[in-house]
């Protein structure tokens, strides 16, 4: 049996993934010009985290 992990270790992408998809949405509501790339690119993240979890998944 595997050691159990804190929380901090459980819940560190997840929380990381959210706050890049939040800070995107309030980014792209806020303003335009270079705060629309940036909006793209927050946005992107779980994208790529969801596509990486189904490339690498066990199963």
């Amino acid at each position: 049996m595997s050691r159990a992990r804190p929380l901090s270790a459980i819940f560190a992408w997840p929380l990381t993934i959210f706050a890049l998809g939040f800070a995107g949405l309030v980014i792209a509501l806020t303003g335009d010009g270079w705060r629309d790339g940036a909006a793209w690119a927050a946005l992107l993240a779980p994208v790529c985290a969801a596509t990486w979890a189904i490339r690498t998944r066990r199963g």
